[in-house]
């Protein structure tokens, strides 16, 4: 007799996920997404420096170093009777800049090295006394008679020395795209400061190359940037028709942008008076260089670059006009970096929906 074959009944998951699974999956992500929306905001607050600073002080005073009060920035004769020189940090061609003590406290102490310069060294202590912001070295005090500035002290000195600080065992952790990436955020905001200071539109000239434009600025201890030499700081007046002229010799190189170049070739001798002005837009062409410098070759870096290749190409623009405002190029970095955020907190969201 012929047996009639046996079938199991078998239950079998269904293929699709229950909704209930896809409801805390969404309910997870949104959670997520909430979190990382307060650390970003926690995240700019630190090291992106959000618009106030409850630290400055009115116009006319400090406060630093853990000292509580706002005091009236120190005198000629405060500085004489109260800060002592310890030693020389720099020299430029303009001032001589002095490692030296105030009331216990370090504290910088420059002073003109070149008396045909005395106009520069007074343009850039009216630059510093109107421009105190998050953004610019604490003024601490002047003399005016005797050509003396007082700042802040930073020891991590000038960007020129950033690499190295990086490489230093307390700082290696720092060694990050995403910190990096908050150093170029952090620059292109001193460029926009300056693009829209109170004083009116100001171009960084004292930038005909990355080494001089990485001399001009300071690293803090919790890694900002702060602009330190404000000597040459011409102001563009488009209503009055007032450019600018990064000053009286020819400019050349890949670094300065092509409108501050000698336009008549080679054949044509270079002339002050006949070399055309140009406005701010200068300061742009040369962000994607310092940029690059400040994105240095970590892990991540080249993404951000791939990122960032757009806004650069456009600050690469001949033509000054069609190169992004400093607020166009700043918006894109920070939108860049809550993406890569983004991406790097959840980077398997997409696959899993």
């Amino acid at each position: 007799m012929e047996k009639k074959p046996h079938f199991v009944r078998r239950e079998f998951l269904p293929r699709e996920v229950p909704s209930i699974s896809l409801a805390l999956l969404l309910a997870a992500i949104l959670l997520l997404n909430a979190l990382l929306y307060l650390y970003l905001n926690k995240f700019y607050s630190s090291l992106g420096r959000v618009e106030t600073d409850p630290g400055l002080c009115p116009f006319g005073h400090f406060k630093f170093g853990g000292l509580k009060n706002c005091s009236p920035w120190l005198s000629c004769e405060a500085i004489n009777r109260e800060v002592r020189k310890v030693k020389c940090v720099g020299e430029g061609a303009v001032k001589k800049v002095f490692l030296s003590e105030w009331k216990e406290k370090k504290v910088v102490l420059s002073q003109l090295t070149n008396s045909e310069l005395k106009e520069d060294f007074l343009h850039g202590l009216k630059m510093l006394k109107a421009l105190q912001s998050k953004y610019v070295v604490r003024l601490l005090g002047y003399c005016e008679q005797q050509f003396t500035i007082l700042t802040e002290y930073h020891p991590l000195g000038s960007l020129r020395r950033l690499n190295e600080t990086l490489h230093i065992p307390k700082y290696k952790g720092m060694n990050t795209w995403h910190r990096r990436l908050m150093l170029a955020i952090d620059y292109v905001s001193v460029i926009r400061y300056l693009h829209s200071s109170p004083l009116g539109t100001l171009v960084m000239c004292d930038s005909n190359d990355l080494d001089k434009v990485l001399s001009q600025y300071l690293l803090t201890s919790d890694f900002h940037i702060l602009v330190n030499d404000l000597d040459a700081l011409p102001l563009v007046n488009r209503s009055a028709g007032r450019l600018v002229k990064c000053g009286h010799r020819e400019l050349r190189g890949e670094f300065v942008a092509p409108e501050q170049r000698w336009p008549y070739g080679e054949d044509v001798p270079f002339e002050d008076d006949l070399m055309p002005p140009y406005d701010e837009k200068t300061d742009i062409w040369k962000i994607p260089e310092v940029s690059n410098f400040f994105l240095g070759h970590v892990e991540g870096s080249d993404i951000v670059r791939l990122h960032l290749f757009d806004i650069h190409a456009a600050c690469k623009k001949k033509d000054p006009a069609e190169r992004p405002s400093a607020q166009e190029v700043l918006d894109t970095y920070r939108k860049v970096l809550t993406l890569l955020i983004r991406e790097a907190a959840m980077p398997g969201a997409r696959e899993m929906l």
